[in-house]
């Protein structure tokens, strides 16, 4: 049992740093030096230091939601193989657990942002609510296509060990439609560019940042973590499709773990500086694309398992 727990201790400290490398790859796409490789750490102090401030229009729901969606996240990875290591909690049907909590912790955001009765926040949740409607449908397709090639409905099932070797094996070269829509969620559900750009102080067309823009100190602070967290659970699951096998060592495959890790962020970080944020009406489009990889790639593979 010390393993698991120490593994997500581990998830937990790593997620601002591996956040911070997504800064630095844009950086060096930039030409320019960048912030420190640990500004998150500084961030997320500075902002757990200050005093919250809140409006006489709110009420005790835009105090919830900050709490409930960091909670959500960290909850969340209480059930994610890490590394391939076992993950604290597992059970059947704990991976619908696990989509539905991300879902809580989203719909407490976006109530929270309703709460301050800002025309602009209300646009904002407005598009967090429409836009992640697609990619839980791709999550819930991509559940039905990892049932099928394992018969079980736990996140361990598919990414403790050499599981994930084992879909290859059973899903073949369909299941690179399946990472592609992943990343796809994983920009759309983190709100990266192409779908939302993170660093933008246009109102207009900020998704998530608008959201949060009556948030301060503690509770901006546990905004922010619970989004590096969420970043951090989506890139694992890319991560160990990416690198799906098992070394036998805890060490080694937390090392080569890191390595994947790092490459994902890095990709991201990558996709942010060639590409620029789509227009409004463009990102239902992009994000479809995701449920038509997932889709073709299910329909292969059942045609594979006749």
């Amino acid at each position: 049992m010390i393993k698991p727990i120490l593994f997500w201790l581990l998830a937990m400290l790593t997620a601002p740093f591996f956040s911070a490398v997504i800064l630095k790859v844009k950086a060096f796409f930039g030409g320019k030096k960048g912030p420190p490789i640990l500004i998150n750490y500084y961030t997320l102090f500075k902002l757990f230091q200050k005093g919250s401030v809140y409006s006489h229009s709110t009420t005790f729901i835009f105090k919830m939601g900050p709490m409930i969606s960091l909670g959500a996240a960290v909850t969340a990875l209480l059930f994610l193989p890490i590394a391939g290591q076992p993950p604290m909690f597992s059970w059947h049907g704990d991976v619908i657990l696990v989509l539905y909590l991300l879902g809580l912790g989203r719909f407490f955001t976006i109530a929270a942002a309703m709460d301050t009765a800002s025309p602009f926040e209300g646009m904002g949740a407005a598009r967090e609510a429409y836009f992640p409607i697609i990619c839980e449908a791709t999550l819930f397709l991509t559940l039905i296509l990892f049932f099928m090639l394992s018969g079980e409905l736990r996140l361990s099932a598919y990414f403790f060990g050499n599981e994930p070797l084992q879909l290859w094996r059973a899903a073949g070269a369909p299941l690179l439609f399946v990472v592609i829509a992943l990343f796809i969620v994983l920009l759309t559900e983190n709100t990266r560019v192409p779908v939302d750009d993170p660093a933008t102080h246009l109102e207009l067309t900020m998704i998530h940042e608008v959201m949060v823009l009556d948030h301060s100190g503690p509770d901006l602070g546990m905004i922010e973590l619970g989004s590096y967290l969420k970043l951090f659970f989506y890139s694992t699951i890319v991560a160990r499709l990416i690198w799906p096998y098992d070394m036998g060592n805890a060490f080694v495959d937390g090392a080569l773990f890191a390595v994947a890790m790092l490459a994902v962020y890095g990709v991201v970080g990558v996709t942010e500086s060639v590409m620029a944020r789509y227009r409004m009406d463009k990102v239902p489009k992009f994000v479809l694309t995701s449920f038509a990889l997932v889709f073709f790639a299910t329909i292969i593979t059942l045609e594979f398992m006749k």
